[in-house]
Parts: C-alpha cells; sequence; structure tokens
C-alpha cells in the first residue's frame, strides 16, 4: 500500500463530506470509509496476510488515515449542526428591544372588598364578626330561627340539601342564610361568659356565603350575606334604627342618605321591617331602594339560642353583601362578579 493512496482515501472523505447537506447524509458517506464494509475498514481486514514489520508499519499509516478521516468527519458533524442552530435562531428571532410583559399585580374582588369594610364598620360599633360552616344542619338553618318543617316561609329556601354518611338521619343544607350562626355565636357566648353574674351583650355580625335556588342580573344560586345581631337586657328598635342607618350613611359615604323600615314578615323576628335606603343625589337619587329585612329577634329564637326571653331582647338584621357592593359601585349585573373576567375586576384594583 503505497502512501499517497491513503492520502487519496483521506482527500475522497473529506470531499464527500464537504458535500453532506444534512446529517443522514453525512452518514452515508461515513460508512463509504469507516463502516463494516469501507474502505479503511477493508484496509484493516487485509493486513491479516502480512508480516509482523509490514503489519507494524501499514497499521500505523492507516491508523493517521483512519484519524484524520474521523476529524474531518467530526468537523463537518459540527459545522452542520452550527448550521442547524443558526437557521433555528433565524427562524425564532426575538426582538429583545421590545417591552417585557409585566404581570399585572393583583387585587380583591369588589364583593371582599365591601365584606372587609362592613367588618370594619361593624368592629368600629363593637360587633365581633363570626364565621361557621356553610353545610348546616336543618336545626340551625331553619327549626332554630321559628321555621319549623312545612312553614311556608321555607318555600324560597330550604333548596340545596346535601348527604353526609353516618349523620344519624339528620338533615344538612347548604345554609340559605348566614342567620344559623347568630344561634352558634349566641351558645358559644354563653359557654365563653358561664359563672359570670351578667352576661355580656350578644354583638355580633356573620358574613359569608349562602345558596339558593335563584339565577338572574340581580340574583344567584351562590351570594353573600351579612346578618347581624345585638341582644341585651335593654336593646330595643331604636338601636336598630340608630346602628344601621349609621352603617348606612359610613358605608356610602354619605350624611344626605335617607332611610325608611317598612313592616314586613320575617320567621325570626317580630315585629319585622324590611330597611330601604334612598340617595339624594347621583344616578340614583329619590329611588327607595331595599337593602336588607330587620326585625326585633322573636322570643322562640332567643329561647333556642339558650337566653331567657323575658329577659333578653334585642333585634337582628340580614343585608345581601352583592347587592351593597352593586349600588357602591354602580354595577347592574350582578352575574358580572362571578364570570371571572379581569378586564371588569382590573376596575377595582
Amino acid at each position: 500500500m503505497q502512501t499517497n493512496e491513503l492520502e487519496s482515501i483521506v482527500d475522497s472523505a473529506r470531499s464527500a463530506f464537504a458535500q453532506a447537506e444534512a446529517p443522514a447524509e453525512l452518514e452515508n458517506a461515513k460508512a463509504l470509509f469507516l463502516g463494516k464494509s469501507g474502505r479503511i475498514t477493508e484496509l484493516m481486514k487485509g493486513m491479516g496476510a502480512l508480516s509482523v514489520d509490514e503489519k507494524k508499519s501499514r497499521g500505523a499509516a492507516i491508523n493517521l488515515a483512519k484519524q484524520a478521516i474521523e476529524a474531518a468527519l467530526g468537523e463537518r458533524r459540527q459545522a452542520l449542526a452550527e448550521r442547524e442552530l443558526q437557521a433555528q435562531l433565524k427562524a425564532e428571532a426575538l426582538d429583545v428591544s421590545l417591552p417585557g410583559r409585566l404581570r399585572e399585580p393583583g387585587s380583591l374582588h369588589p364583593v371582599s372588598l365591601t365584606q372587609e369594610r362592613i367588618e370594619s364598620i361593624f368592629a368600629s360599633m363593637g360587633f365581633d364578626v363570626a364565621d361557621g360552616p356553610e353545610i348546616e344542619t336543618d336545626w340551625h338553618s331553619f327549626t332554630s330561627l321559628n321555621n319549623p318543617p312545612n312553614h311556608p316561609a321555607r318555600s324560597m329556601q330550604d333548596t340545596f340539601y346535601v348527604d353526609i354518611d353516618g349523620d344519624d338521619g339528620i338533615p344538612y343544607n347548604l345554609r340559605p342564610h348566614t342567620s344559623p350562626m347568630q344561634v352558634r355565636y349566641a351558645h358559644a357566648h354563653i359557654k365563653k361568659h358561664a359563672g359570670q353574674a351578667v352576661l355580656p351583650e350578644v354583638r355580633v355580625i356573620a358574613p359569608g356565603r349562602t345558596y339558593r335556588v335563584d339565577s338572574d342580573a340581580t340574583h344567584s344560586p351562590m351570594f353573600h350575606q351579612c346578618e347581624g345581631l345585638w341582644l341585651g337586657e335593654n336593646v330595643s328598635f331604636k338601636d336598630l334604627k340608630v346602628v344601621f342607618t349609621d352603617f348606612c350613611r359610613t358605608f356610602f359615604e354619605s350624611d344626605d342618605l335617607a332611610l325608611r323600615f317598612r313592616p314586613s314578615f320575617f320567621p325570626f323576628t317580630e315585629p319585622s321591617a324590611e330597611i330601604d335606603i334612598q340617595f339624594q343625589t347621583g344616578p340614583l337619587a329619590g329611588r327607595w331602594l331595599e337593602v336588607a329585612g330587620s326585625g326585633q329577634v322573636h322570643p322562640g329564637v332567643v329561647a333556642n339560642m339558650g337566653l331567657d326571653p323575658e329577659r333578653y331582647i334585642g333585634f337582628a338584621f340580614g343585608m345581601g353583601m352583592d347587592r351593597l357592593a352593586m349600588l357602591r359601585y354602580g354595577v347592574n349585573d350582578l352575574r358580572l362578579f362571578f364570570d371571572g373576567d379581569v378586564r371588569f375586576l382590573s376596575q377595582f384594583r
């Protein structure tokens, strides 16, 4: 074997590699020289018939040629990979001079903002804030509130019932109002102050989610309500008027706000009244708008709270936080609060 023959093979390999335009073509060219039947491989196989001295000299020459071919192969592989990378970068060009996409800061939901405002105002009047289960017993939701089974007043409220294993037949429901927390809080209040000569007044609000079968522009199957309760030995309807008037004027930031109490009926209060407000200025000026139900707590409910109705008296009220949010922010469709539209919610940031 002559040296110039090996040089010719190396030159042929370099030429074949240079002509390969894709990794697959390069691998095919490699097989012509370094494959099982490649030219270098065949030369290596033919060394078996040579003498020891010839094997040393020719083997060394063949190895040098093989190393040169492998080097040329590696260079071409690197060149093709670099070319592919550049093509990819060009196709996926990124303009680093463009402004970045900033993540907008989040904010509280308008109903959450309303709840925080309500809690703050009543806390300044000495009211506690109570939170409790959304899945309630029938007794807490209705019977304890002077609303026994088959009572007509239940028809629009006892709508969502759930099955709970091991409940011994006790009916459970998704609470239609947060009034059950008034009863629960009163029992906890009595237990907390057991043994004291004088029981401190029960003064609490219970905001939270509630559920009824109702859905339109001003009603939702899930809505937010806030119940309030004030019981003591000398709490009158006059206190209800003062407290709720002060609350409304603070909440809406208007001293010109007018309130009226219309006679109504609720099983858990007697006498009962709907509370309407009237704005003196703005787009709603002159219209009476219903915002809450209220009344003096029924003696039967006071007894179910564990208190003596002959000694303790007081008032309760319930208002929809969603409706208050609609009035405060000028929203005319309740469903906007639950659609999750960022364009709408970002206005309250």
